[in-house]
């Protein structure tokens, strides 16, 4: 064969595949088009009948009793959404235990004379001043004595307080009580300014006048805890921090013991933060993080703490959380604690922040939109990358109506193409699952391999893995159901990323209560790990919107766990020594070690009819096998538990999921 007719022939090679790309493209569109058709005929029928049954006089005429049926339907879901009346007695109790757990975080937490001359009189190794930034504007001669006063408490007294005043002239008395303060204490400065230059503008004009070496962001209606610079200062002895934060709470009226919300919060977690500000109050920071005299921008007025908090974050190289709360956020007509509405601006500030972010990590084409937690609480849609390949792994033993259900569920609804199942076959004995394994067998996406030997979760999905041909690995339970069509895309956004380990779906019971949203370690009673907002409904929101924004946890349950195959094989997979309990805990720890973070996202949904395949039955042998497990769990892990799970406050209780706060 001649040169030109081997470049003839790779031409017409080059061309049939791309004809057959095209062609494998058009098909798939073909079929998505086709389940959007059909997605959109339901619900114009369900709309046709809707406007049949309105247009009916019977349905007119019994308005006045189903308003009546409505109300106690209401009812009825408030109670379901805390879990039904067993649901509603533990919210009651946890309420109990949250107004006794208040009294502890109040004034009640500042120190006592003794106390507070011991911190002032501690030396510490290094020289240390905070440059305290209150921009005031038009501010209440109550909220302004309060918050100066809170400052001149501070048992740690190497502080200089920058006022820069933008009040209008109706206000002139703001700057008259501020004279009564600084002419007597030489640490608090004070401009008035020519005219007011904005949140932004005013707090860089602070910034102008700060000579400390750490900067603190304070506001003018709020107020601070007497030891909060003594603990900041510790951290940045002990620690070396150059970003500090604590818990913070709103208030209403004259006392910090009147308060509406308590917010006790994780230690740092960027994807937490993209989705809300949730550091917010006490931030200080090195003065070296800055890189240049810009504070705060004035493009992003209204979230401008956000923008600044995600820049310095990015730079910092020790951030530390201090879990006490030491921040009273006061709330008031017209102040954001009070109502997001009073400033809604801020809403599209703080998206703008969080794009500018993205950006600058290097992400494009992303979405950021409002969820039903809050306005200012977002879901970011990642693009998909590439299409890259998944290997969905499913064990299997007998159950054959549950590994039914599971693929038929990810067949019919998955709108992602390019995977392939792989179901390890494990003992089964009934003849059943062999007939359904022949119709599997058939499919060109489906492949059953079999495992030979006696159960061992890791050893069977270690060996499932080895024999995937996927970029990706997605474990999966054979007794889940799919529930949202994007499942994969929404867990590959996360999973494709670089700095991200394992990423985990929201899974329900068959009644919707929640059976994961995330792993805690040292929950439960073994204190080992558990799931947070576990039997939750779910349309409940979470701690904070928790339950709907995806975020940084310490593991996801292996029922729904992706992560790249080469991360799999660096971590050495699931440790065999733990067959059936914890090997997904201590998988993610592993991947966590290595400095990946772990996401649990609330936009894949699952229902995970859990243990219908295995069971759960703890009693006897399995008892003892768990028992086992535990221990070598918490021997392999004791030092990392002991430390506290850093997505989960000190301050709740380990002994509920539900984040009520400790006694």
């Amino acid at each position: 064969m001649n040169m030109e007719e081997n470049k003839e022939m790779l031409q017409e090679d080059d061309l049939q595949f791309y004809k057959d790309a095209y062609e494998k493209e058009k098909y798939k569109n073909l079929i998505l088009s086709g389940r959007l058709a059909d997605a959109m005929a339901q619900v114009a029928d369900k709309d046709g009948q809707i406007k049949r049954i309105k247009k009916n006089p019977l349905w007119k005429a019994t308005k006045p009793v189903r308003v009546i049926i409505h109300f106690f339907l209401r009812q009825w879901r408030r109670v379901r959404n805390l879990g039904g009346f067993r649901g509603v007695l533990r919210k009651l109790d946890s309420k109990s235990i949250e107004r006794k757990a208040r009294k502890q975080h109040g004034t009640a937490s500042f120190p006592s004379q003794e106390t507070a001359k011991i911190q002032r009189e501690t030396k510490f190794e290094k020289e240390i001043t905070f440059s305290i930034l209150v921009p005031l504007y038009n501010t209440p001669e109550k909220f302004l004595r309060d918050m100066i006063e809170s400052v001149q408490a501070q048992t740690y007294e190497k502080w200089q307080l920058c006022l820069a005043d933008g009040s209008d002239s109706d206000h002139e008395q703001v700057g008259r009580i501020c004279a009564e303060y600084y002419q007597k204490d030489a640490r608090i400065k004070y401009e008035r300014l020519k005219k007011n230059l904005g949140i932004s503008g005013n707090t860089n004009a602070c910034l102008a006048m700060a000579d400390g070496n750490y900067i603190a962001l304070f506001d003018h209606d709020d107020i601070l805890h007497p030891s909060v610079l003594f603990y900041y200062m510790e951290a940045i002895c002990e620690k070396d921090a150059d970003f500090i934060y604590c818990d913070e709470c709103t208030f209403h009226g004259n006392s910090i013991d009147d308060m509406i919300a308590l917010h006790f919060k994780p230690d740092y977690s960027p994807d937490n933060l993209c989705a809300n500000n949730y550091i917010c109050h006490f931030s200080v920071f090195s003065r070296e993080l800055l890189d240049s005299t810009q504070l705060f921008r004035s493009r992003f007025d209204g979230s401008q703490d956000h923008d600044m908090i995600l820049r310095l974050t990015a730079r910092a190289k020790h951030i530390v959380h201090i879990p006490r709360l030491l921040y009273y956020w006061r709330s008031h007509k017209g102040s954001v604690a009070g109502n997001i509405q009073a400033k809604s601006y801020a809403i599209d500030a703080a998206k703008g922040a969080v794009g500018d972010y993205l950006r600058n990590k290097g992400y494009q084409y992303f979405e950021i939109e409002s969820t039903r937690a809050f306005e200012t609480i977002f879901r970011i849609k990642y693009p998909i990358q590439k299409e890259s390949h998944i290997t969905i792994i499913i064990p299997n033993k007998d159950h054959e109506s549950d590994l039914r259900r599971c693929i038929t569920s990810i067949l019919e609804k998955t709108t992602y193409s390019e995977y392939d199942i792989l179901v390890i076959e494990n003992n089964s004995t009934e003849p059943k699952i062999f007939a359904y394994y022949e119709e599997l067998k058939a499919h060109p996406q489906i492949t059953v391999l079999t495992y030979k030997g006696e159960f061992n979760y890791s050893r069977i999905n270690n060996y499932g893995a080895n024999a995937a041909s996927g970029e990706y690995l997605l474990f999966l339970n054979n007794d889940t159901e799919v529930i949202t069509v994007n499942w994969l895309e929404e867990l590959l956004m996360y999973a494709q990323r670089t700095d991200v380990g394992a990423v985990g779906a929201k899974l329900y019971y068959p009644d919707y209560t929640i059976q994961h949203a995330g792993i805690v370690l040292g929950l439960g009673a073994h204190r080992t790990a558990g799931h947070s907002h576990y039997r939750v409904n779910k349309e409940n929101l979470g701690y904070m919107g928790r339950l709907c924004y995806a975020q940084d946890v310490s593991a996801v349950t292996g029922a729904c766990l992706m992560v790249k195959k080469t991360l799999f094989e660096q971590v050495q997979g699931l440790d065999e020594e733990l067959a059936v309990a914890l090997n997904d805990v201590d998988f993610c720890l592993k991947l966590r070690a290595m400095g990946y973070w772990n996401i649990f996202t609330p936009f894949a949904e699952l229902f995970h009819y859990e243990s219908n395949s295995r069971g759960m039955d703890l009693t006897g042998q399995n008892a003892e096998r768990y028992n086992k497990e535990c221990a070598l769990f918490k021997e392999k892990w004791g030092q990392v538990i002991d430390a506290g799970d850093p997505f989960y406050n000190v301050n709740f209780s380990l002994d509920r999921s539900d984040y009520s706060l400790k006694m």
